[in-house]
């Protein structure tokens, strides 16, 4: 049965969830991708104040497509973390304690998410359109040259997601290989 959280997330809910879990995010959650991210890291850089609250904040990792009338958003899934990982750990830092992709993040990453108590969901690539029947309002943040890749504030009901990794590292694509591993080598026992 899949864990219903609120975003944004409080520490002791972050603290709580483990590698593998199912969850079902509602709250408010903010768009971002790699070029938004590099001047999210250029104003910390620059002791200037974020365009949103970092504090608890979760960031999903999508360029959505534009709207169809009468609907809050267009496709929104989530894009490859990986061109994320050099600017994460700044941003985990400032607060943020969530983090919504596909595919692994590199060891930095990991580190500065045992060290902050954050953790990171995988979303369902190639399932934009279902995803965002989730998102019940979007609202244009900052960074409108960036076009579809602009920071947006999204509230979201029940987004499926996974804890692929979870604050102390544990890391679900080497555990459910490793597990899987076994499984297999037992069945051609």
């Amino acid at each position: 049965m899949p864990k219903r959280i609120t975003a944004p997330l409080d520490f002791e809910t972050a603290q709580s969830l483990r590698s593998g879990d199912s969850v079902l995010l509602s709250g408010t959650i903010y768009t971002a991708r790699d070029a938004a991210h590099k001047r999210l890291c250029e104003l910390a850089a620059e002791n200037k104040p974020m365009p949103f609250p970092m504090e608890g904040a979760v960031i999903y990792y999508a360029g959505p497509t534009p709207a169809r009338p009468g609907q809050p958003i267009g496709s929104a899934g989530p894009t490859t973390s990986y061109r994320m990982d050099a600017y994460a750990p700044t941003l985990l830092r400032l607060g943020e304690l969530g983090m919504i992709g596909k595919g692994s993040r590199g060891p930095e990453v990991i580190d500065a998410m045992k060290e902050t108590g954050a953790v990171y969901f995988g979303a369902i690539g190639g399932a934009g359109a279902l995803l965002a029947r989730c998102v019940k309002s979007a609202e244009l943040v900052c960074y409108e040259d960036l076009g579809a890749e602009a920071v947006r504030r999204l509230e979201v009901k029940d987004l499926p997601l996974t804890v692929v990794i979870d604050s102390l590292g544990n890391d679900l694509y080497q555990t459910g290989r490793a597990a899987y591993l076994a499984w297999r080598e037992q069945q051609e026992a």
